[in-house]
């Protein structure tokens, strides 16, 4: 078989599965243990160690500013390879940092599936409970038919905001975490389904934005005050939040996001008020902030049960249904849908991953369950080739 053709296709696989000025090296640190011996699982691959092949291509990718932002590669909870490139704010000429807070986009959509578990774990939300019996306001054939799986599944029917023209046109006009939950329900409620909940899956910011008032809805508090609450500080995530867009502006712990123009410059995308960068506030759908090293804390609380009890932490990470793949079939490698984030299995591992991308965002994280690893990659440029990196990363781990 040719070689070339099925790296391509193994690339284009994995895409389906997750859905810097001048090099300027914030930090540069690794670290690594001795092989220990006690099986493959506890090996660290040499091409994932500091100098190895992914740091290579990173770092290479830095210097060709096509990369700015954080790498982190994590074995049991401890890193194997941390590395920041890049600025956080050319204006103020602050750099990246292994610890700067990144806009996840929607790699955050596992938090509000989360949040949603917490609460049928405790007997406040029936999965299989329709969306009328917590939310008023919308229309019958949408109340009655729509679930709370179908929700957290993306196969509710319901759409995408970000092809919502009022969308599009008002989102940047609203100043309160009130206004955005607020306003952006209404907007939803008025969109039609696209299909018969349960017959099809399509990827939905809209359903994911629902779930959030839901979570709202049911707890009695905003949905930023109970993911703070019941997900991030749990799981020792001291500086994730929901940060405003005043924050993200003001704040030099916080990376700006640098969006790529046609003329080939990048322009500050929250300075210019582009893209998603104009939304007061994250919501359930996306643009939670995160560091590497928190999101290595969540993956190890989510595993040691100090999220979910054993019963429902397999009842978020599980699959549900299988995903077809965008491009060619790679033996070995298979996609499905778990509650908020994919759960594919490659060569018999199973993945819990998820990728988030706007206006100069571009994420993603990756638990290896079986292997005790959690890759990160945050980073404030868009259009960068988050498929290679994550298979530079997936390949040592997983056999290619």
């Amino acid at each position: 078989m040719n070689r070339s053709r099925t790296t391509t296709s193994r690339r284009m696989v994995l895409r389906s599965l997750t859905a810097a000025a001048p090099l300027g090296v914030a930090a540069a640190t690794g670290r690594s243990w001795a092989d220990d011996g006690t099986g493959p699982n506890e090996r660290v691959p040499a091409d994932l160690r500091p100098g190895g092949a992914y740091d290579r291509f990173v770092t290479q990718l830095a210097a060709r500013d096509a990369f700015s932002g954080t790498v982190l590669l994590s074995h049991r909870g401890r890193p194997v390879l941390s590395r920041a490139f890049g600025m956080a704010d050319k204006e103020r000429s602050v750099p990246n940092r292994p610890d700067t807070v990144f806009a996840l986009a929607s790699a955050s959509k596992p938090f509000t599936a989360l949040a949603v578990l917490q609460l049928a774990e405790r007997g406040r939300i029936d999965c299989y409970g329709t969306l009328g019996t917590y939310l008023p306001g919308f229309p019958a054939g949408i109340a009655d038919t729509v679930t709370v799986h179908h929700l957290l599944t993306h196969t509710s029917g319901m759409g995408d905001l970000l092809g919502n023209s009022e969308f599009l046109e008002k989102a940047g006009t609203w100043t309160s975490a009130d206004e955005v939950t607020t306003e952006l329900l209404k907007i939803i409620q008025r969109q039609p389904l696209e299909f018969t909940p349960g017959t099809r899956h399509r990827y939905s910011n809209s359903g994911y934005d629902t779930l959030g008032a839901i979570v709202a809805a049911v707890s009695g508090q905003s949905f930023h005050a109970y993911v703070r609450r019941h997900v991030f500080a749990p799981a020792g995530m001291t500086r994730s939040d929901f940060y405003t867009r005043p924050q993200w502006l003001t704040e030099r712990r916080i990376a700006h996001p640098y969006a790529l123009t046609p003329s080939g410059q990048r322009i500050d995308a929250v300075r210019a008020g582009e893209g998603a960068a104009r939304m007061f506030i994250g919501t359930g759908g996306g643009n939670a902030f995160s560091t590497g090293p928190d999101l290595v804390r969540f993956a190890q609380a989510l595993q040691d049960g100090r999220l979910l009890g054993p019963a429902h932490t397999d009842l978020f990470m599980n699959a549900k249904l299988p995903l077809r793949p965008r491009g060619t079939t790679v033996p070995g490698v298979r996609s499905f849908m778990a509650y908020g984030a994919t759960a594919p299995i490659v060569n018999n591992h199973r993945l819990l991953t998820h990728g988030g991308g706007a206006a100069g965002e571009s994420t993603n994280w990756t638990i290896y369950r079986d292997l005790n690893w959690c890759g990160i990659i945050l980073s404030n440029y868009d259009q960068v080739d988050l498929t290679t990196l994550i298979d530079r990363e997936r390949t040592p781990l997983c056999g290619p």
